[in-house]
């Protein structure tokens, strides 16, 4: 027995991107390089911020906690799935599947939140310089950031005690290379209807709502931009949000082909390649996307080297 009375289930099988042997090894060496970037990036990101006292601002107070949820997020996903590619035996316990879920909905909610916190920061900056260091205080970013990491676990209890209560008790391979809620709740043997209903409502909330932040912040900032007289002013205006408005993209667009979807024209394998991008690619693009488009950024990495070569 596992998960308590309800669940007959010990263990489930993960199946993976792909069943085919010969791509085994060349998958593992892809997404082993992924993961290393992802590493090496995010950490870089969050020390570059730590040691370099210009970038001691709201925006990079946001993105040091952005690497932060990045970091954790891929090492749910990456560390399994790479030893899955080498081994047959392709089981993960009840619990650790669980736990897999329950970290996944904290992390992947919480990237959702801070991408709006981040928009409506560069609202702020853009649309009301002068009132800027007085509305993002350093007390009002902490609140922020807190009340992202709160709201990422709130949902996450929710849908994994949701899970808790469902008997798994029949089929126990899961079409994926985690334990996502979807594969989850097709292989419950007892009624899933609450399921559905707190995904809808807690996830699709959540996501609509955050999303409609971003939306409603770069609008604004779009409309003040175009009041901007010089080009070059415009020019800088827009480049401080470009990153971000990127990373936005970049996050919220698989996200939407991954789970925002009628069920008639639901398809698992979209899902799964959907999935690889926001679960794996996005927090190893996130650091170059920032590193590389953002000047500030770029001139803390040289005076970092500058300093380095200096004592070598």
């Amino acid at each position: 027995m596992a998960g308590g009375n309800h669940s007959t289930v010990t263990q489930f099988i993960l199946l993976g991107l792909t069943d085919r042997p010969a791509l085994q090894i060349p998958l593992f060496v892809v997404f082993l390089i992924i993961y290393v970037l992802t590493l090496v990036g995010n950490l870089g990101i969050i020390v570059l911020i730590r040691i370099d006292h210009r970038l001691h601002s709201p925006m990079y107070f946001f993105l040091s906690n952005l690497s932060i949820v990045d970091l954790c997020y891929s090492s749910v996903f990456a560390p399994r799935m790479l030893v899955n590619f080498l081994v047959e035996n392709k089981s993960i316990s009840y619990s650790a599947c669980i736990a897999q879920h329950f970290s996944f909905v904290v992390f992947v909610t919480t990237e959702g939140f801070l991408l709006a916190v981040m928009a409506y920061d560069r609202y702020v900056a853009i649309c009301n310089p002068l009132l800027y260091t007085t509305v993002m205080s350093r007390k009002v970013c902490i609140h922020l950031v807190a009340s992202s990491y709160v709201g990422g676990l709130l949902n996450s209890l929710t849908h994994t005690c949701g899970l808790l209560r469902l008997s798994f008790c029949g089929p126990n391979v899961i079409n994926h290379y985690f334990c996502d809620t979807n594969p989850l709740l097709k292989l419950a043997c007892s009624d899933n209807y609450i399921n559905e209903i707190l995904l809808v409502t807690f996830s699709g909330v959540i996501a609509m709502s955050t999303l409609l932040i971003v939306i409603i912040s770069y609008l604004c900032i779009l409309f003040s931009i175009l009041r901007i007289r010089s080009a070059k002013g415009r020019c800088k205006a827009f480049s401080t949000c470009a990153s971000h408005l990127t990373a936005v993209i970049m996050f919220y667009g698989p996200v939407s082909l991954s789970h925002i979807q009628p069920s008639s024209s639901y398809s698992l394998q979209r899902e799964k390649i959907s999935a690889v991008f926001y679960t794996l690619m996005v927090p190893m693009l996130n650091p170059l996307i920032y590193s590389l488009r953002n000047r500030e950024v770029k001139d803390a990495l040289r005076r970092v080297m500058d300093w380095k070569n200096m004592f070598s």
